[in-house]
């Protein structure tokens, strides 16, 4: 199919439509891969980083998050540096989460609006026609609802890896969270 049978099927703003949904589903699929594995092992990582301290060292392992955001920080480690560690860790690692999050809320807006425009386009061009039938006007509305359809299957795994991400964040603050708790434990002397 060529351009100028898509541009006779389909209006200019549909295709701008469907060519900026399509661009949104590549970017969320990546945005997905890339976070996924990155968390996967992050996760991985900080969940041995728990097992070190658990099985008594009293120092963060050097490939634990919380302390590669410690570097270069002279003072004392106290609780509230800690929490600044462990917010910068979360905030790193939910980088994407606001795109994915963007696209979920306005794919479909975007979709009903290609279709909107699309049937105003199709009423107008059969406004002058008096045989205005459903035989004539249900293919039309038809090719209308193409990108209503394309906003739609945009914004559902957008939304879904979303919430899949967020839940790997959450578990990562977890593990931070159990590592701090650990440090600032009072230590039992023997």
């Amino acid at each position: 199919m060529n351009l100028s049978s898509l541009l006779d099927n389909y209006g200019i703003v549909t295709i701008i439509v469907l060519t900026w949904l399509s661009l949104y589903f590549i970017l969320v699929l990546w945005v997905f891969v890339y976070r996924y594995f990155s968390l996967l092992i992050t996760l991985s990582s900080e969940h041995k980083c728990l097992e070190i301290l658990l099985n008594g060292r009293n120092t963060l392992p050097k490939n634990s998050l919380l302390g590669s955001h410690l570097i270069g920080i002279d003072k004392k480690i106290t609780e509230p540096i800690l929490q600044y560690a462990l917010d910068k860790a979360i905030k790193d690692a939910t980088l994407g989460l606001t795109f994915l999050g963007i696209v979920a809320s306005t794919a479909p807006f975007i979709g009903l609006f290609g279709t909107v425009v699309e049937i105003l386009e199709a009423f107008s061009k059969l406004g002058g026609n008096s045989r205005a039938t459903l035989d004539v006007i249900a293919p039309v509305i038809s090719k209308a609802l193409v990108a209503t359809a394309a906003g739609i299957l945009t914004a559902i795994p957008a939304y879904s890896f979303n919430l899949f991400l967020k839940r790997k964040v959450f578990e990562l603050n977890t593990y931070l969270q159990l590592q701090i708790n650990f440090l600032l434990a009072p230590k039992a002397d023997s």
